[in-house]
């Protein structure tokens, strides 16, 4: 058997980084970015109010206590998105909204809650009953996030829906990112039948190309061909060619990998195959070319394991993204579970206030335990059992 490291290693050599283009804002979405983005504005634009209140001068309303009032007049009424600046003399005062610029002329905000009037609208003299603590309160000052022509996203950063907003807060309306790869998935194997379809004697659903797809998809991948095809061989080698011809990137297959008699991927697929020191996902096909190839074991939890561990890095590195490791915690284990020597587990468990507990029983045959499992923990090649108390590494995953 290979390490899990020597195997991706091995994929991580043969992977070809991707295309770019300049694409707007509203289709980047779960795309990478290939160019760093910067500000196109000061964050904030402008000296704005961070209050419903007052603008004022400092200097008129320092000594202003419940025993001292400072009465100021009302000469201006600024909303937010307005363009005024009005003039502010000495002992006068804008009523001003959140949002709004300050004017040149003043340099602190007193809150509504902080005088007697309020802010109605018909109040000529704001009557000012608590003094504000410093010059400048409640003004959020220009460019005090970001200048103009600052880095906001790091090139490498895969966007979401909080990195799109910051690109727009920031004037940004274009970003550019690489290509999204293009995967054929198929599911190989006579016992597969199409969900909603009548299962004959030794049939069962097929749902490997349902996991597969939905992992690729929130992987910034595109899948272009999702196919079933039977064990005769036939069928597999044309999905291969209607993979390549639609130009996909890479093509993962599941099942057909193992050392029994009908192994149709082992048997048709241009792979090289190896017995990996894990659990579950020990026999792994790859083929290094145009398309890549993914040969991955038929039981659904060795399919979420091995796209975890081996197809996942693949995608992101073909599209220049960096730190995407997932997050690995240790936690305390509640419910023991053996593992098998020499090979390297990752076992779907279930997190809750306790620490971890497995997800089932432990096969990897198991599909509907996948939809319990809210991480994998990481058991090491040397340990052959984990007992309640233990503390093991676990990764989360969405």
């Amino acid at each position: 058997m290979i390490t899990v490291e020597e195997h991706l290693a091995q994929i991580l050599a043969a992977v070809r980084p991707l295309e770019t283009a300049r694409v707007p804002l509203a289709d980047a979405l779960g795309r990478v970015l290939s160019e760093s983005v910067r500000s196109a504005v000061d964050l904030p634009l402008f000296d704005n109010s961070a209050m419903d209140g007052f603008a004022v001068r400092f200097a008129d309303v320092q000594t202003a206590g419940a025993d001292a009032p400072v009465a100021l007049r009302v000469v201006a009424d600024l909303p937010a998105g307005t363009a005024d600046d009005p003039a502010l003399k000495p002992g006068e005062a804008a009523r001003i909204m959140t949002g709004a610029p300050v004017p040149a002329d003043a340099d602190t905000i007193v809150p509504f809650e902080d005088t007697a009037g309020g802010l109605s609208d018909s109040l000529t003299v704001a009557e000012v009953r608590v003094a504000p603590h410093a010059r400048g309160a409640h003004i959020r000052p220009q460019a005090e996030e970001h200048r103009v022509g600052d880095v906001i996203l790091e090139a490498g950063e895969m966007l979401g829906a909080r990195q799109l907003a910051a690109a727009a807060a920031a004037g940004v309306y274009e970003v550019t990112v690489s290509r999204m790869p293009r995967v054929a998935v198929v599911s190989t194997g006579d016992e597969l039948a199409a969900p909603g379809e009548p299962l004959r004697r030794g049939q069962i659903p097929e749902s490997n190309s349902t996991l597969l797809e939905g992992l690729c998809r929130e992987n910034g991948a595109q899948v272009v061909l999702r196919s079933r095809v039977d064990d005769a061989g036939d069928s597999l080698r044309q999905v291969l060619k209607d993979a390549t011809a639609m130009g996909a990137d890479v093509v993962i297959t599941s099942g057909g990998v193992s050392a029994g008699a009908y192994e149709v991927v082992r048997n048709v697929m241009p792979m090289s195959f190896e017995q990996v020191a894990m659990q579950p996902g020990k026999p792994q096909g790859f083929g290094d070319g145009t398309p890549l190839l993914f040969g991955l074991p038929g039981n659904p939890v060795s399919v979420a394991v091995s796209f975890e561990v081996f197809v996942r890095p693949a995608l992101l590195a073909m599209q220049g993204a960096r730190g995407q490791d997932r997050l690995v915690l240790p936690m305390r284990v509640t419910e023991a579970w053996r593992t098998p020597a020499g090979r390297r587990q990752y076992r779907p468990v279930v997190i809750d206030r306790e620490g971890v507990r497995p997800a089932s029983s432990g096969g990897s045959h198991l599909a509907a335990s996948l939809g319990r499992a809210q991480a994998y923990a990481i058991v090491p090649t040397d340990v052959d059992s984990v007992a309640v108390g233990d503390v093991v590494d676990v990764m989360l995953v969405p």
